[in-house]
């Protein structure tokens, strides 16, 4: 759901799902007290707008827009933990419209994932109108690729090959995998799907890679629960076969722009 202009928060609200809307009007509520006129806009992302949503162990993340940042805002938003946590709202993602705008070049693959797939609850836009660079987003999907291998080599050998801790490293792994999987649809102009298993698939298709190395553990992600410590393993090596060709292809993919 996007909404280009200013918007009618409590239209908006009524649009989302049951279990996001006490939480996202209590905050809203909340921040319309205390920033008066230097909050610009308010908007919800992530899974709480799509399929993936849990409503037992899914958080709701925010983007929060002021007018400027400052110290006493980090202390009065710091304010807010106790209750923001007991209704599962994680600490909103605070910005400015000039971060945004100066952010696009490293940021350009979250800025995207919010243009795809936000709410607006209050205030301007901030991400409908941007524009990104193919070679930005391109290099920063290529860095996190290998920073990923990187780091799915040296947990495995920091939790000493023992399934439990490899298993969390592979759950961390695949929650960024969705996201980067939709960046290189859209380096591709592929059209891009909000749920990550259907994500999974299209870029499966587009990439040429097994879909079943990866769905296994996306699923288990999902539900909230570990692999069996014999799948361990199996599962280690192909998302790790995975996540090396796709750092080969969007290499590719700079050669040929």
């Amino acid at each position: 759901m996007q909404v280009t202009k200013k918007t009618d928060e409590a239209s908006n609200i009524d649009l989302l799902r049951e279990e996001v809307r006490s939480p996202v009007q209590r905050l809203l509520t909340r921040l319309q007290e205390d920033l008066g006129d230097d909050l610009l806009s308010l908007c919800v992302v992530g899974s709480a707008l799509t399929g993936d949503f849990h409503p037992k162990y899914s958080d709701i993340n925010t983007v929060l827009v002021v007018r400027q940042r400052s110290h006493r805002l980090l202390q009065l938003l710091a304010g807010y933990g106790k209750s923001m946590g007991k209704r599962k709202l994680r600490a909103p993602l605070l910005m400015t419209s000039e971060y945004i705008q100066q952010s696009l070049d490293v940021f350009g693959v979250e800025l995207l994932e919010f243009q795809l797939n936000h709410a607006m609850i209050y205030g301007s836009d901030p991400f409908t109108e941007l524009s990104f660079r193919k070679q930005n987003i391109r290099l920063q999907c290529e860095r996190q690729f290998k920073a990923a291998l990187i780091k799915l080599r040296q947990g495995y050998i920091r939790a000493l090959g023992k399934p439990k801790l490899v298993a969390g490293l592979l759950t961390e792994c695949v929650s960024e995998l969705a996201v980067l999987l939709r960046a290189l649809l859209w380096l591709t102009d592929t059209d891009r799907p909000r749920d990550a298993l259907a994500t999974l698939e299209i870029a499966a298709k587009t990439f040429e890679f097994d879909s079943q190395k990866l769905s296994p553990i996306m699923s288990l992600k999902q539900q909230h629960v570990r692999p069996h410590a014999d799948q361990v393993e199996e599962m280690f090596e192909n998302v790790y076969q995975v996540i090396d060709h796709l750092a080969r292809k969007v290499d590719r993919i700079g050669e040929e722009t």
